[in-house]
């Protein structure tokens, strides 16, 4: 059974992440990958945001998403930092009409509905496959490498654990994916 994998790789994940801005353009798709890589939500969270969720009523967007986690219930605020607000705001413009009510990502096929989880699934491994991306690629991989790169910038495990809504330390370590070459860095940057 192969496991879900984040993206190492920054040129992999610069092409992952633009394919549907610059190869294939798709706002929406866009969009939900880049939600996806700078909230860390889980995909089920991620498509049942509506507008209303990131703008205020005068169109605005919000500063925070607020939003109850469906698994685990808990609260979890996120900023919305410069690429997300970029995009968002290329989006909303793409989108032009919006009520507060509709779902942010909605399905082509049925626009009261929001997105499917499978359809997410495809466009995410779609993405990845036209990127030559080999791991095992699938809507979590956007979680974990916002973690992976997270913690690669030195933020502390204690801190990602609680950025995930994580119940054990076990949990966040395995999200990290680390590697053996990873290890070796370690290693033999102690030179005592």
């Amino acid at each position: 059974m192969s496991t879900t994998c984040p993206i190492r790789d920054k040129k992999s994940l610069a092409s992952f992440r633009d394919y549907y801005k610059d190869t294939r353009p798709n706002p929406r798709n866009y969009t939900l990958i880049v939600m996806g890589l700078n909230t860390a939500f889980r995909i089920g969270d991620l498509l049942e945001l509506k507008w209303q969720d990131i703008c205020h009523a005068n169109g605005k967007l919000r500063r925070h998403i607020c939003l109850a986690e469906q698994k685990t219930e808990k609260n979890r605020v996120v900023p919305i930092n410069d690429a997300l607000r970029q995009a968002l705001e290329a989006y909303r413009t793409y989108c032009k009409e919006t009520n507060g009510a509709d779902y942010l990502f909605p399905s082509t096929r049925y626009h009261s509905q929001p997105l499917s989880r499978y359809q997410a699934y495809r466009i995410i491994k779609n993405a990845a496959k036209a990127c030559g991306l080999s791991e095992h690629i699938s809507c979590h991989s956007l979680r974990k490498t916002f973690g992976y790169y997270a913690w690669k910038q030195g933020t502390p495990p204690a801190m990602l654990m609680d950025l995930y809504n994580h119940s054990s330390y076990q949990i966040t370590k395995r999200y990290l994916g680390i590697e053996q070459d990873e290890r070796d860095q370690v290693y033999l940057q102690i030179n005592l």
